[in-house]
Parts: C-alpha cells; structure tokens; sequence
C-alpha cells in the first residue's frame, strides 16, 4: 500500500535513462550505448523521501513501515517507475518501434525525461561531438505533441459540429476525445482555464472559433496538465556539459502569467549523475565506503581512519571517486537523482495519508500499544476527500463506511479534503457487515 501513480522515465537510446532507472531502484536495465537499448518497459520501484509523523508523535522506535523504510523519521515510500523504451524523432509517425512506445506512456502521470547534457549523443543516441541537448527536449514533447494533435485534427470538424448540436460544454467535448490518454475531467478543466487566463488562444473557450492553431495552442497547454515533466539533466560530469547546462536553464526560465516553452519550466529541471550514484551505490554495498543516496559525500577508510568496518581502496577505485566528490558531489550537492523522484511526486501535488486502526497509539490494532506505528502510508491526489480515500483503501471499507476520525479524536466529514499536517493521519470506522 503506497501509491497507484506511475512515473515514467523517457528518453533517446543511450542518454543515460537506463542507468537512471538502476541508480534509483533495484531493476536491472540492459545498458548501452547503442538504439533501442531497452526493448520491453521496465518496470521498478523508487523510494520518495517525507518527513514521517513518528518522530513528532514519539513512537519512532515502533515505526514499522509495511513497505519502504522510515530512518530517523526520516520515511521512504515506494514508487512504481517505468522505463519507457528509447524513443527516436518520427516515433510519431511509426519510425524506430513507433507508437507502441508512445502508448505506454498513456498509463504515466508524470514524465522524467532524461538528457544527455553533455551533447554526446545524437538525435537517435549515437555517439558524437557538439550535440544540442535542447533538440532532444523539443523533439520528444514534439512527438507527443503529434501524437495527440495528429488524432484531434483529423476529427477536428465532426467533434466541432457534434459539440453544437449536443450543446456541450467545451470542457465536456475535449474530455470525451481525450479520455483515451488516461485523463480526467480536472486535467482538461486546468488546461481550458490556463487558455482563458494566458489568452493563448483568440475563440478562449469557444470551440467553434477554433482554427487548427489554437487546437494546437491547447494540445501543448493539455500535455503540460496531463504529463508533467520532469528533465533529468545527465552526466553533468562530463566535458561540455556546463556550457549545455546554462543554455538550457536560461532558455526555460519562464516568464510569469506564460504558457511553458516544450512543456518545461527552469524549477522542473534537476542536474544528475546517474553513473555516479550508480558507483557510489555499488561501492558502498560492498563495503568501501559509508554513503547515503541524496548525501553531499561519502567516507571511506582513507577519510577516516577509524572506519574500520569498511575495506581499503584500490588506486582506480580512488581515483573514480576523487573524482565523483570534485565533479559531482562538491559541484552540486548530491548526484540529483533522489532529487528527481522528489520533484516529480511534487509536481503532481500528491498528499500523504497515514491511516491507522486508533489514532493515540497510531497502532495496527485498537488497543495493543507496542503494536507497529504508521504501518502504512499512500499517497494520494490533492483533493482527495476522506471518503475517497476510504474507496481507495479497500472498497469494502467504502461499503461499510461509518465515520472517520484523526489525531485528537476530530470526526472528520465524508466530504473534508484530506491535508497534509491537518487531518492526514486517519483511522476509519466501518459498520458491522
């Protein structure tokens, strides 16, 4: 019990997505340098860091999560990450493996996409020299684009006049066409309101003033609704990446009151390593050094001394991460890919729900107080209302559902959204069947 969202992971072949689905979970992806590189979706867990209630209720020590950890109060919950298979410019039209990959992204709710900002791979992952990597940020969301243009605009004149004689609400037509991409009613209702604000579009809401450009207009403004990105700006530790690195950032600073540029704004774009952490992962597995994903360094033995548990360093491993603590963690701070799963659960705005069975002891059972603490944690919508949450635990506790309370015995209403730090530690209550 954690969450039901999917990120998914995106890229050209050989940008490194692969390595980053591996350096924040436990998959194992086929690496490599050449197209095509993942052939079927991989599929693993990443673990979203939040600060957990244990430590502020005083039962840290019988914290227990079901699934993922909690250290120092300190909880990590799991994430289903999908790494979608390479991408190349023309998926949209059926080049390389097509729309087959485009579809996998219809059960996403956000997007990591994941960009060599070294410039050392081409438009279709081949190795080269000099490569702009804000081609590969406007060609992937240029076939999404397409992919979604290209299937309203062929419809374009018979949604328009089934939208007149059924009188709709222009909300209402563009979400029965776009259900198909795993959408709902909100998402469209977003993006029609940011037309209307942004004056995008010349007809606002108004369908039948619409010409091809402003459908357009709205499918850019639709994407940014419905597939967050988040752009993972790899191997930063590479030569020429600086340079890449400023332009990108310069480029998508956005402008207040703006639709996004290629569906990317300067606060969604993290800079990563993912072969750094990948390394430091493995040494610290086996026992070289003490390192903690999200840390600004590590500490071997020869850092100090007194490490005793962990093994001497050879001179290559030395060096790799003499190098790793100069380029990377010293640089920036950390090498960015826990950073990445936190921005991009927090660009959907997902609010975390302890429920429990009593909430004074925040135990499994009603009564027993040394029973396991905050066994669970799901992360759900903003918006999501008490007895939604309850239909989302188990359909039998909506059936049966009596009441609800949270910390301090507060009832809270069926209809009371739920809000972290208010009301988001819940016991519910049923009715005998």
């Amino acid at each position: 019990m954690s969450s039901s969202f999917v990120v998914a992971c995106v890229g050209k072949p050989s940008a490194g997505k692969s390595s980053f689905l591996n350096a924040v979970t436990d998959a194992t992806a086929k690496v490599g340098n050449f197209p095509f590189t993942t052939i079927e979706p991989n599929q693993g867990i990443a673990y979203y860091p939040l600060d957990c209630p244990c430590v502020q209720h005083g039962v840290s020590g019988r914290c227990k999560p079901r699934y993922g950890w909690c250290t120092d109060g300190r909880r990590f919950v799991p994430v289903r990450l999908l790494d979608v298979a390479g991408l190349v410019p023309g998926a949209s039209e059926g080049r390389g493996l097509g729309n087959r990959f485009l579809d996998d992204l219809r059960h996403a709710d956000v997007l990591i996409h994941v960009v060599d900002a070294s410039g050392t791979t081409d438009d279709n992952g081949r190795e080269t020299k000099g490569y702009d990597p804000v081609g590969d940020i406007q060609w992937l969301r240029g076939e999404v684009e397409a992919w979604v243009y290209g299937n309203l605009e062929r419809r374009w004149p018979s949604i328009v006049r089934r939208h007149v004689a059924t009188k709709s609400a222009a909300v209402d037509t563009l979400h029965a066409q776009l259900g198909g991409y795993g959408t709902t009613r909100d998402i469209v209702q977003r993006a029609v309101d940011t037309l209307v604000r942004t004056e995008a579009v010349t007809g606002r809401d108004d369908l039948v003033q619409w010409d091809l450009d402003d459908l357009r207009v709205f499918v850019g403004v639709f994407l940014d609704q419905r597939f967050p990105t988040i752009v993972a700006l790899n191997k930063i530790d590479m030569p020429d990446a600086d340079k890449n690195i400023a332009a990108i950032l310069k480029r998508y600073r956005r402008q207040a009151n703006t639709v996004l540029r290629d569906g990317v704004s300067e606060e969604n774009i993290v800079l990563t390593s993912a072969l750094s952490e990948c390394f430091l992962r493995r040494m610290a597995k086996q026992q070289y050094i003490e390192y903690t994903t999200g840390a600004d360094d590590f500490a071997s033995k020869d850092d100090d001394p007194s490490l005793t548990q962990l093994k001497d360093l050879d001179e290559k491993a030395r060096r790799r991460l003499g190098n790793i603590r100069d380029l990377v963690l010293f640089r920036y701070g950390s090498t960015g890919v826990q950073d990445v799963i936190v921005r991009a659960v927090e660009a959907l705005g997902f609010v975390p729900v302890f429920p429990v069975k009593n909430v004074t002891n925040f135990g499994a059972s009603s009564g027993d107080s040394s029973s396991a603490a905050f066994q669970d944690c799901v992360l759900v919508r903003p918006g999501t209302t008490v007895r939604e949450f309850a239909r989302k635990l188990h359909n039998q506790l909506d059936v049966n559902y009596a009441g609800a309370e949270t910390i301090g015995n507060i009832q809270l209403a069926e209809d009371d959204v739920i809000i972290a730090g208010k009301n988001n530690v819940i016991k519910i209550a049923t009715a005998p069947a």
